[in-house]
């Protein structure tokens, strides 16, 4: 990358990725999930349909990927199939992430007419137990349920849409489990299975959630007792020049670890996405990120530019 190399906020271009939220709303207590706990400082909604289709009017030219999550539970939003539908008109492909407490046999088959592109089941556990040891509120079952019946429609629909992941997030509590869920997700017909490693944001001394195989875990043992995390953070970050994040209300923030959108950059409702991305300020925070990277507040607990256990 030419600003990696110059330690100048070049760029070019627009964005070929972004991730949109459907809403900040959820029905789980995940322990590490401000959207969970309850503790945003900014406020809970949905996207309005309006609003929508104003970004996708900005953007179609030069996105090709949409993430339709952020925080919050995407099938929240009453109206969010027709996000799908939205971007698919314009060629765009689509994904999302639900904890899968919504989906019913009618549910699953709208799914998949949408054209929903790929779909990431958070399971998280094998067992009730160890489920809502994490998922706090939330059933196991209706994680099978709904992915039973997603499965249903795709054969019903004679659909290799969506792409249906497991994502599993390994945890202290189930890390005794990860074996198990790629068997799982065999023997339901599942298309991939993923282990992902989870955030803390207490970590320094230890935390509950830590699992005890480091192979599972962004933060390492040191030699005072204390952990650090894994991954070293130099002064870069492609995501600064190539995807960015939309709110549910319009505002425009650099990255998804910018949960509470500390950093807003401007607002669609203000002005357009491109007048945004070119503005100074976006600007200013991509050179801060070339220059001193480590001293941004989200970035202090970020794995990018390092290789993520997966």
């Amino acid at each position: 990358m030419f600003s990696r190399l110059t330690k100048k906020a070049i760029h070019k271009g627009l964005p070929f990725s972004v991730s949109i939220e459907p809403t900040t709303a959820c029905n789980l207590g995940c322990p590490e999930c401000p959207s969970g706990l309850k503790q945003f400082t900014r406020p809970t909604g949905k996207l309005d349909l309006n609003l929508h289709h104003q970004m996708i009017q900005q953007l179609k030219k030069s996105v090709f990927y949409i993430n339709y999550y952020f925080q919050g539970e995407p099938f929240l939003h009453p109206q969010f199939l027709e996000l799908i539908r939205t971007a698919k008109k314009e060629r765009i492909y689509t994904a999302t992430s639900t904890n899968a407490h919504f989906i019913d046999k009618k549910k699953a088959l709208d799914i998949v007419n949408s054209g929903l592109d790929r779909l990431i089941i958070s399971i998280d556990g094998l067992t009730q137990e160890t489920y809502e040891n994490y998922r706090v509120h939330g059933k196991l079952e209706k994680v099978i349920e709904g992915t039973k019946h997603l499965l249903d429609a795709k054969r019903t629909l004679n659909s290799k849409t969506p792409h249906l992941i497991f994502q599993f997030l390994a945890v202290k509590p189930n890390e005794h489990e990860i074996d198990d869920v790629f068997q799982l997700g065999k023997e339901l017909g599942i298309d991939e299975v993923r282990i992902k490693s989870a955030q803390l944001y207490d970590y320094e001394r230890g935390n509950p959630l830590m699992p005890e195989n480091e192979k599972y875990s962004r933060y390492a043992l040191q030699s005072d007792g204390t952990y650090k995390l894994k991954y070293k953070t130099g002064n870069h970050c492609w995501r600064m020049w190539s995807s960015s994040v939309l709110t549910w209300d319009g505002k425009v923030v650099p990255c998804c670890f910018d949960k509470d959108a500390k950093h807003v950059l401007g607002s669609i409702s203000d002005t357009s996405f491109r007048n945004i991305w070119n503005h100074p300020k976006y600007t200013s925070f991509r050179q801060s990120v070339l220059s001193h990277r480590n001293q941004i507040d989200i970035c202090q607990n970020c794995s990018e530019g390092s290789k993520v256990w997966v």
